[in-house]
């Protein structure tokens, strides 16, 4: 599959029109700076279409995209460090939390992204563990492989699968565009 078509269609915060108008949702969600916002221009191929910064906790509202008019991938913010008080990190993670869990919208999939390099975080395990207890569908995007020393690839995503678990890891890299249209594949499934 391809995606011919993406433009921003909102941020929110709580409950929208937007999202209970029946398009199916896709969630991308990560650690602070671990490039969902990249990921997702990366698929889209707009090079701006998310905002990205090397500020830890830009994205503050879950950003709303429309993919070929049928379909919405939401950047949420990121969760772990960022750059901002704990008043306002706290508001974050509720943010996640609510949509992820209590809200009532159930996304089709929810892309975990992780740095290839540094492997999942506690964090993102507790995410893991989370969104199983919720029955959520799972594709983790191991992102920055780029990074990882040909020498050594193999034996990281054998190692990465075995702290994932069973869920489908998808090794890719916004900077380089590698396994990207792996990700839209899985995405739009």
């Amino acid at each position: 599959m391809k995606i011919t078509s993406a433009k921003f269609v909102g941020g929110v915060t709580g409950t929208s029109d937007l999202l209970s108008n029946g398009t199916p949702q896709v969630a991308f969600i990560g650690r602070s700076n671990v490039g969902k916002s990249s990921v997702i221009n990366a698929l889209t191929g707009v090079k701006d279409l998310a905002r990205t910064s090397s500020f830890p906790g830009r994205t503050q509202q879950i950003n709303i995209f429309l993919i070929n008019d049928a379909l919405y991938l939401l950047d949420l913010p990121g969760y772990g460090y960022a750059k901002m008080s704990h008043v306002e990190r706290e508001r974050l993670q509720k943010l996640i939390f609510w949509y992820l869990f209590q809200s009532p919208y159930t996304p089709k999939a929810v892309v975990l992204i992780i740095d290839a390099k540094v492997g999942p975080t506690e964090d993102d395990l507790e995410t893991i563990k989370s969104l199983e207890e919720h029955g959520k569908r799972i594709i983790v995007a191991a992102n920055k492989i780029d990074k990882i020393k040909e020498a050594v690839y193999e034996a990281r995503l054998a190692e990465l699968q075995a702290q994932i678990g069973k869920h489908i890891i998808i090794p890719c890299s916004a900077e380089k565009k590698i396994g990207i249209q792996e990700l839209i594949d899985a995405v739009l499934k």
